[in-house]
């Protein structure tokens, strides 16, 4: 399906934003994550069920400054 990650259009074939997640290589519990505008909490990530068209916002704190 085509999924727009990060302002990308990407072609993945996964079903939940817990999946996406893992296909990427992002990992920890200190990501922040959107699906269509909507705040999505890590616990309820697994259970974020994806759509053709979805965007997908992934965001990861910086160091630095």
């Amino acid at each position: 399906m085509n999924l727009i990650v990060n302002g990308e259009t990407q072609v993945l074939d996964t079903a939940t934003l817990a999946d996406l997640l893992q296909v990427l290589e992002y990992e920890g519990d200190w990501l922040a994550t959107a699906v269509n505008g909507d705040l999505v909490h890590r616990e309820d990530r697994a259970d974020t069920h994806l759509a053709d068209g979805d965007k997908i916002e992934i965001l990861s704190p910086m160091q630095g400054g």
